[in-house]
């Protein structure tokens, strides 16, 4: 369909999709001017690092890769020749800085597995008693949080269905579905400031790997926001494509301004900007 609307939602994950920051230093406890146990978000806060680091490193190579960051999977997918991977021993294969095209097709076939991962789910990926103590793990957070976890995915997915909400932005609804109601496509897309690996791990973790796709995930640890969006514009562009970014921070507002997007500045529920 040439006229069909394709909208985009560019979303920040920290602070706005999910909370983590603002456990470890209690600031999130602290805005409740003591109604909030301030340590027991420290330790949830904790918890979650740990389970990020282990699970990045022990299922996506992270302990090899931690210092060979791109912004997205697909960076590096020219250089994947197509190698059937499944008796490929990535502990044996001399892997080192992606400096040169042999290192760089080794880099891409991690990142190969790792979207395969991505888009199996960790269900696949851990066993009974590790999903047990993730899914304890994240109904206890988002009770102390108020449902700022729950109330995040319900967002997205009224995005996915194509909800317009005016309280948000009342121009553009994001996902990566066709509205049968509005015939449009919406399409959501994340740009951390986290690198990528345990971006990645994060969204698995946070259960936002089914409202958000792997090749629509950024990191703008090296490159900034607006290189960010500048990519997503070039990607997603045509007449009938319109974005708009949702966040907390200055970075992804002045970017969106550069970019003559509309910016939605997240307004914490308790009140203030976070």
């Amino acid at each position: 369909m040439n006229n069909q609307i394709t909208n985009v939602y560019i979303w920040d994950m920290d602070e706005t999709l999910i909370l983590l920051k603002s456990l470890l230093n209690g600031s999130y406890a602290e805005a409740f001017a003591g109604l909030k146990d301030a340590q027991k978000g420290v330790e949830i806060g904790k918890m979650w690092e740990k389970h990020i680091l282990q699970i990045s490193d022990d299922f996506f190579f992270y302990e090899q890769i931690e210092n060979c960051n791109k912004p997205f999977l697909e960076a590096l997918s020219k250089y994947d020749d197509g190698q059937d991977l499944s008796d490929y021993d990535f502990n044996q294969d001399g892997f080192s800085p992606p400096h040169d095209d042999l290192n760089k097709r080794k880099l891409a076939y991690r990142h190969r597995i790792i979207a395969n991962k991505y888009k199996q789910g960790l269900h696949n990926i851990l066993d009974q008693e590790m999903m047990d103590v993730w899914d304890a793990l994240y109904k206890m957070t988002d009770e102390y949080t108020d449902g700022w976890l729950s109330s995040a995915r319900a967002l997205l997915e009224q995005c996915l269905a194509g909800n317009e909400d005016p309280t948000i932005c009342n121009t553009i609804a994001g996902g990566v579905v066709r509205s049968n109601a509005t015939g449009s496509r919406h399409i959501n897309v994340l740009v951390t400031s986290g690198s990528l690996i345990p971006s990645l791990v994060k969204c698995l973790l946070f259960r936002l790997d089914n409202l958000i796709s792997h090749e629509n995930v950024y990191s703008s640890w090296d490159v900034g926001k607006l290189q960010c969006f500048q990519w997503i514009k070039e990607r997603f562009d045509n007449r009938n494509t319109r974005f708009c970014a949702i966040g907390d921070g200055w970075e992804e507002c002045e970017a969106a301004q550069a970019m003559n997007w509309p910016f939605i500045k997240l307004k914490c529920s308790w009140g203030k900007s976070c």
